[in-house]
């Protein structure tokens, strides 16, 4: 590898939290002890780097994940700050996909919060090795012991403290190195950049023996290289803990904990020591496997600039300088100006005409990017996020990214017909670089609908539009984007016979449907036994098919969960053609599923509230109100955590209640769980309000 930094000495990390858990305030300090910033950003002042956006430093939270790049003891390390609220998980999905380690921040008051039990579950489904930081730690109710006890029973991790604090609450003064048995405290308030190292005071030699002693067991139970060494002489180096401890990270088998107080500049310097010595390098994370396009082989590539190339686009962004801008992995090969890529998706060729090393917003324009790094790129006009760059004649398609289905919708329309075109256009660009964002036509009103993950993400994305694109719209009340379903199996048929300017248009197909069970998805298959039954009008049928279930027969909702099977199909050898089995196709399914008790379903969230003592009876009754379902209670510091499962449609304006009934007291978070049907009851209220 060419470039300045070697393979081993590169850090691809994101930083993931539940909302307010301090991942902005960590980065910040984590950018500022590199070098990277000259004055520490503050998320209540609207003044952080990463948060660049005017909707984020208006609201103090993180929307977007923004990347950048540090320097630190010889070692580069690229950081993407994600956002932790649920509305825009979307980017914490994103980013994981293409990072070989995290850290994952926890509030020593809150513990193990909704969201951060949400990422913590995304970075599982990669393998994501993982460092923990307790944040907060001067805050009343800090808890360090609680939080690790929290993370090993909530999320089944082991987490393995390597630090342990010196203080707590106001009285909180700095960390104790379990691996070095030093006391590490600093001094500087303003930025504590001076760490002081002094020998353990007396009232913590016995905690820190203790807690030594567990992390020492630990590793040896877990790595039997590490347990030789500690067989014969408990007082192992440092430098062979340290190496232990990586292995293990690495492995996934543990996740070392550290603690601080990120706001008052305690404790974070540490953690870029930690990155650089426990988290992986490029090619020691998970092997880049991808299937050949054509083949449907399955491939590999070595993390190596001497590979043929694979890169994966994760995210898309709309910039107001370049016009559209691509943020690429560079899994092998490398990536160059003026370098024509081949998608292994849609088999187009595009150049790249620039690449830029990115800082949240601002960016440095570099030549090439090798293997294991993360760019930008301008100039990929047809890319979307999950394809895959590679070269034309070695291609190759990597796992691409899945991404919820939105929850909720609302209608839009332009104030004027200036307005139109800014807000189609924005509509455009704004769904071209978010997954869960959709748009649609009502098929019965004409009204444009937009749908998203929550009713934040929507006025997000109103806001941009009025500010980015100058486009004014109203915005209808939010809705409940519903589904709909079958309860039973039922068999529909349609035969098509039009005349076209003179030609006969004919086709006919029969279908079956049957409910699957929830989650599955939709399922098209196809049982015509007739041989000589034409390929091309079969994938019509199945077109249609696919097409039709957009609209189910109750309200016009998307289906799911539907197994749809083409039982026969008959064609004409003169007059038949792929656009009337796809007519075909969509009539029998439409015909099949009204049969089959077509059923609505609706959004179920996980609600946790964090309410005090005192307000819990008025909570308990004000959810049951809302056809809540409390599945448990848990005490928290002078206060109750409320964990419930309730319909989307009553949680409209539940801010403003929960507000009112605790005097502004309570918290609450909200996330989609699953689909659930509507009671009989309600399902008639809905379709007679409409």
């Amino acid at each position: 590898m060419s470039s300045k930094f070697s393979l081993q000495a590169i850090r691809n990390i994101g930083i993931m939290a539940h909302i307010d858990a301090g991942k902005t305030t960590t980065t910040e300090r984590l950018l500022y002890y590199s070098g990277k910033l000259y004055r520490m950003g503050e998320v209540h002042e609207g003044t952080t780097q990463m948060d660049w956006m005017p909707q984020e430093r208006e609201r103090g939270i993180t929307i977007t994940s923004a990347a950048t790049t540090t320097f630190w003891k010889e070692h580069q390390i690229n950081i993407i700050d994600t956002p932790g609220h649920v509305d825009f998980t979307v980017e914490v999905e994103r980013s994981l996909r293409v990072l070989d380690g995290a850290i994952g921040v926890f509030c020593a008051v809150g513990g193990v919060e909704p969201q951060s039990e949400t990422v913590w579950r995304q970075a599982d489904k990669y393998r994501i090795p993982r460092l923990i930081f307790v944040n907060k730690m001067d805050r009343a109710g800090a808890d360090f012991f609680g939080t690790i006890e929290s993370i090993q029973d909530k999320l089944g991790a082991r987490a393995i403290p390597i630090q342990i604090p010196f203080g707590v609450e106001d009285g909180f003064e700095g960390i104790i190195d379990l691996v070095t048995h030093e006391l590490l405290t600093f001094e500087n308030a303003e930025t504590g950049e001076e760490v002081r190292v002094s020998p353990i005071p007396d009232e913590y030699v016995e905690e820190t023996e203790h807690y030594r002693e567990l992390l020492l067991e630990t590793l040896a139970e877990e790595d039997e290289k590490f347990m030789e060494l500690y067989l014969d002489d408990h007082n192992v180096a440092p430098e062979e803990v340290y190496a232990a401890i990586r292995r293990l990270t690495i492995a996934n088998k543990i996740f070392p904990a550290m603690c601080g107080a990120a706001l008052r500049n305690k404790g974070t310097r540490p953690i870029l020591d930690a990155v650089v010595r426990y988290l992986p390098a490029p090619d020691e994370a998970k092997p880049v496997m991808g299937i050949h396009p054509k083949s449907h082989k399955e491939e590999s590539r070595e993390v190596s600039d001497d590979d043929n190339l694979a890169a994966l686009v994760f995210k898309i962004m709309s910039d107001p300088f370049v016009g559209k801008l691509s943020f690429v992995r560079v899994y092998s090969g490398t990536l160059k100006n003026n370098m024509v890529v081949y998608s292994g998706n849609t088999g187009k060729r595009e150049r790249i005409l620039k690449l830029l090393e990115m800082h949240a917003n601002d960016r440095i324009e570099k030549d090439v990017f090798h293997a294991g790094e993360i760019t930008g790129v301008v100039g990929l006009r047809s890319a979307t996020t999950g394809d895959t760059l590679c070269d034309q004649h070695h291609p190759i398609v990597l796992e691409r990214i899945e991404f919820p289905e939105p929850v909720i919708r609302m209608a839009i329309e332009p104030k004027s017909k200036a307005d139109k075109d800014n807000m189609m256009k924005a509509l455009d660009r704004i769904k071209g670089e978010d997954p869960t964002f959709r748009t649609q036509v009502d098929s019965e009103t004409g009204q444009l609908i937009i749908s998203g993950m929550g009713e934040l993400h929507l006025e997000i994305i109103k806001d941009r539009m009025l500010r980015e694109f100058r486009a004014n719209a109203n915005v209808g009340k939010p809705q409940v984007a519903y589904r709909e379903t079958v309860k039973e199996t039922a068999e529909g048929e349609y035969e098509f016979d039009r005349q076209a300017s003179g030609h006969g248009m004919y086709a006919a197909a029969k279908v079956c449907v049957e409910p699957l069970p929830r989650g599955s998805g939709n399922q098209i298959v196809s049982r015509v036994k007739r041989k000589d039954f034409p390929k091309g009008f079969l994938e019509a049928i199945k077109q249609g098919i696919h097409d039709s279930a957009n609209t189910g027969p109750l309200g016009g909702y998307q289906m799911i969960d539907v197994k749809a099977i083409i039982i026969d199909a008959s064609y004409s050898e003169d007059e038949s053609s792929e656009l009337a089995f796809q007519m075909a196709g969509a009539s029998a399914f439409k015909n099949a599923c009204r049969k089959a008790e077509p059923l609505l379903l609706e959004p179920i969230m996980e609600v946790e509230v964090t309410t005090p003592e005192e307000c819990l009876g008025d909570i308990l009754g004000d959810l049951n109100s809302r056809r809540g379902k409390i599945k448990s209670m848990d005490t928290k510091v002078n206060s109750r955590i409320v964990r419930a499962q309730v319909p989307l449609a009553e949680m409209f304006g539940y801010s403003t209640s929960m507000r009112s009934l605790t005097k502004g007291r309570a918290s609450y978070t909200m996330e989609p769980a699953f689909f659930e049907a509507v009671p009989d009851e309600m399902q008639k209220q809905l379709f007679q309000a409409y």
